[in-house]
């Protein structure tokens, strides 16, 4: 992990364990689909990119509530939950990435998450997904 530095130039812990809290609510967020949530894990100007079924598809923020708000969460079915933290990488207190890896139902996905702090929270404005497995491979 490419940790932030504060002005001073040492580590700024409070800014590296606030992207590590942020990406829990984002795991969680995966799991239970409860959207009124939504807005403390995405930025409004969110834009969301992947193929599904062969095509490339581009989402913005209200898409991608609906879809998750009609999706049956694993929480919901009792799924077995699988959230790693594959990557993290900070360019300066303000602008983090993250490479994570979210089972959600059927499907294993691999998620490249740039994040910005806003007013002091960290909110994801750009997810790029990719399906790295589906059901009868995980």
């Amino acid at each position: 992990m490419a940790a932030p530095l504060n002005e001073s130039g040492s580590l700024d812990r409070a800014c590296a364990v606030g992207l590590l809290e942020a990406v829990q609510k984002y795991f969680d967020l995966m799991y239970d689909c409860d959207t009124s949530r939504f807005e403390q894990v995405f930025a409004p100007t969110v834009q969301l990119h992947g193929f599904r079924e062969g095509k490339m598809v581009a989402w913005l923020a209200p898409v991608y509530r609906d879809i998750l708000d009609k999706r049956q969460s694993p929480k919901s079915v009792n799924a077995a939950r699988a959230d790693e933290i594959l990557l993290v990488d900070f360019s300066s207190t303000t602008q983090a990435f993250t490479k994570v890896r979210v089972r959600v139902n059927t499907m294993l996905f691999v998620d490249y998450l740039t994040w910005h702090r806003i007013d002091g929270t960290w909110l994801i404005t750009s997810k790029g997904f990719h399906v790295e497995a589906s059901t009868g491979e995980i």
